[in-house]
């Protein structure tokens, strides 16, 4: 009997070893992992998994990151290997990755390190300082964070990586553009025309305005562009153009902004009169770019000089050029004219000491991803192959004519992001009478808001205040403490909208001269169009209408309670809509404007007259009635589009949410997800302060007392069970 015992208990032993021998092979290709935080920021996201899922050629990821760095650098190297492990697991064979030994050992570097730094360096990856404490002693050291991404011959890189944050959103950023770009190169048909206009007759005059080098230039840009067609699949194909009769350089010039450039005859260096110009004109499917090959710039004292293309630069800007050319980023339509903000800041203003309303940073984040034309409605009208049109902050009032082209963008489908302000702050003359005067606030009226009011969305004439707004430190030679910025609303919980894919995550945002929503329900077919409220503001809120003082001093909470209410602050509206032009006529163009088709040439004059001679002559269908499936989003706030509201980085809150909006606009809603993963503000959620008292009774009292009683249970099994055994063996 003893001996059957011992048997059966080695044949378990066997058994279950062999089990777990199964599970650890098992468990080699058969694995998951859980991802247990609220935001998932430790598993790859659908937009993450999409793009390594749809690889068709070999991707291989280079990574060149010193060891042993000290915190927090060694946690962002943690980071990048379970993150490309993660990528790896859903790319399969198409996704490589390496990471190179790039630090020294024992003071000396080995050959096999030497090559990798080599290597990192043929790829543009340099160290970078960083600051170490060792020994009680603040140290620097240089250090590699940088990773370059091969795909075919296209390469992108991330020189530096310094944060965890926004990291995944880099990387499928630039996995996503590789990926597409390869597959818009391979579907090429027609080669992309590089025209290099490139007169000889500059080279007799070169010498004379410090151009010694032009004689080379000719070579020197067919070679980067034959460098650069290795990498691009051999799409470019270029022509040497050179010109130097006045006639046609003057017809060439102005239809391609390219530089002319004229000589009188110097008899005393045998030099004649000439006409030249130097350029390249980059076209592809009627769409043409032109980079200059030389440029004046006008100098303090020294006056007009002139420099020339640096053949190394060249090569990144003709790619950018190419890339936009070829639709690989989606185009993005930005209104100009009509006192709207500019996307670079206004030089003038700064100059005059007076506060720039650039987007300088707007238009960085935006052009990682989209291709921006800056559009003016009196040079033409709106293209119809635009996904989205921001018209951000009009000040000037928009004729009919203008309206019907918005309107008729809206109609053909074109999403249009409407960013506006209700005042026009006035500044005071810089002069005795107005020292020391506060700016006028002026009501803005451009025409645009009798089209909203059409599609069911008013912008009331006023300023939401709000109890729950921005604060800031008050110098101590003021008294010191905080002072609240109550015209600077401060966004959070249930203010914020995060049923929409894009709203996802976005926990707080800082609004500033924000006005308030209402929509028009009378004007809103409801089986048509669905309108979204995105934004409000707290119950602590009222409004600043008619006199308008901003001075923080002077601003305060009104006495009654019920005077305060919640305002909608941002709406998105989706659907078909009706146009604003139906049963009305089409407004007549201005002089100043320019026809919608460019067919009033000199040649069809004489048919127009005839045409309208002929009284009898009508048309149907001149304008859409009725649009296609779009999207109208409405902020009442420019402020969060300025450089000091949105982060370079483009991490905050506020620069996620203004991306999102654009990546939904034009249905990338999956990108919109993965960036609000790197959210940077996220408020703790308001509680009552008995519910404070609670949590903290809790955490400080019940909690232990639980963590004990279970502690003192688990202590009286184990003693009941010991003496259950013991009661066994004595009998």
């Amino acid at each position: 009997m003893g001996n059957f015992s011992m048997k059966e208990n080695y044949f378990k032993f066997i058994l279950y070893l062999a089990v777990i021998v199964l599970l650890n092979f098992a468990g080699i290709t058969l694995f998951f992992r859980a991802d247990l935080t609220d935001d998932k920021l430790y598993s790859l996201s659908p937009a993450s998994k999409d793009v390594v899922a749809t690889l068709s050629e070999p991707l291989t990821i280079k990574v060149f990151f010193s060891k042993d760095l000290p915190a927090p650098h060694n946690n962002t190297e943690r980071y990048l290997r379970d993150l490309l492990e993660e990528y790896a697991a859903r790319g399969g064979k198409f996704f490589n990755y390496t990471f190179y030994n790039v630090t020294p050992e024992e003071g000396d570097l080995t050959q096999n390190t030497d090559e990798n730094r080599d290597m990192a360096k043929d790829y543009g990856i340099q160290p970078v300082q960083i600051r170490i404490m060792e020994n009680d002693e603040v140290k620097f050291k240089n250090a590699y964070m940088g990773l370059v991404m091969i795909h075919g011959d296209l390469i992108e890189k991330i020189e530096t990586i310094t944060s965890t944050n926004g990291l995944e959103y880099q990387l499928t950023g630039a996995i996503q553009k590789l990926n597409n770009k390869v597959s818009a190169l391979l579907q090429l048909k027609d080669k992309v025309q590089v025209n290099m206009y490139l007169s000889t007759s500059l080279n007799t005059i070169a010498p004379l305005i410090g151009l010694d080098q032009l004689p080379m230039l000719n070579k020197a840009v067919a070679d980067t562009i034959e460098k650069l067609n290795n990498k691009i699949l051999g799409i470019l194909e270029l022509k040497h153009i050179d010109i130097s009769d006045k006639k046609n350089l003057d017809m060439v010039s102005k239809k391609y902004n390219l530089m002319a450039l004229s000589w009188p005859a110097i008899p005393e260096k045998n030099i004649s009169a000439g006409h030249g110009a130097a350029g390249l004109v980059i076209e592809f499917n009627g769409k043409t770019n032109t980079l200059p090959l030389i440029s004046a710039l006008e100098l303090p004292i020294i006056g007009t000089t002139y420099q020339m293309a640096n053949p190394g630069e060249l090569e990144e800007e003709l790619n950018s050029v190419v890339e936009k050319l070829i639709g690989i980023n989606k185009d993005i339509g930005f209104l100009s004219g009509h006192g709207t903000h500019s996307l670079m800041p206004d030089r003038l203003a700064m100059m005059q000491g007076m506060p720039s309303s650039g987007m300088q940073v707007l238009n960085t984040l935006v052009s990682s991803r989209y291709s921006i034309k800056q559009l003016d409605l009196k040079d033409g009208p709106i293209p119809d192959g635009l996904n989205c049109l921001i018209i951000a902050r009009p000040t000037q009032k928009f004729s009919d004519y203008e309206l019907f082209q918005i309107d008729q963008a809206l109609m053909k489908g074109t999403n249009i992001a409407f960013i506006s302000d209700s005042f026009n702050e006035i500044m005071p003359q810089q002069n005795s009478m107005g020292m020391g005067m506060p700016p006028r606030y002026e009501p803005i009226d451009t025409g645009l808001e009798a089209l909203l009011n059409h599609y069911g969305i008013k912008i009331k004439k006023a300023y939401v205040l709000d109890k729950q707004s921005y604060t800031q430190q008050v110098p101590q030679n003021m008294g010191g403490g905080e002072q609240n910025i109550y015209f600077a609303p401060m966004l959070k919980e249930n203010t914020i909208n995060n049923t929409p894919q894009f709203m996802d995550n976005i926990k707080g945002l800082v609004a500033m001269q924000i006005s308030p929503l209402e929509l028009v329900e009378k004007n809103i077919d409801t089986t048509q169009v669905t309108a979204t409220k995105l934004l409000s503001s707290s119950d602590e809120s009222w409004l600043m209408e008619d006199s308008i003082n901003l001075n923080p001093m002077f601003i305060r909470p009104p006495a009654n309670e019920d005077e305060m209410k919640s305002y909608d602050l941002a709406y998105l509206l989706e659907g078909n809509f009706t146009s604003f032009f139906k049963g009305k006529a089409i407004p007549e163009k201005d002089m100043g404007e320019k026809d919608i088709n460019e067919d009033n040439k000199e040649g069809n004059t004489e048919s127009t007259l005839e045409n309208n001679k002929f009284t009898g002559l009508s048309a149907e269908n001149t304008f859409i009635e009725t649009s296609k499936t779009a999207k109208l989003f409405i902020l009442p706030c420019s402020q969060m589009l300025q450089d000091n509201m949105l982060d370079p980085q483009g991490r905050s809150t506020n620069a996620t949410f203004i991306l999102n909006i654009i990546d939904h606009l034009n249905g990338d809603d999956k990108i919109a997800q993965l960036r609000s993963k790197q959210q940077t503000l996220n408020p703790v959620a308001q509680t009552t302060p008995l519910a404070r008292s609670i949590i903290k009774a809790f955490n400080i009292i019940i909690l232990p007392v639980l963590v004990i009683l279970f502690g003192l249970g688990v202590l009286a099994k184990r003693t009941a069970r010991k003496k259950k055994i013991a009661n066994r063996f004595n009998a």
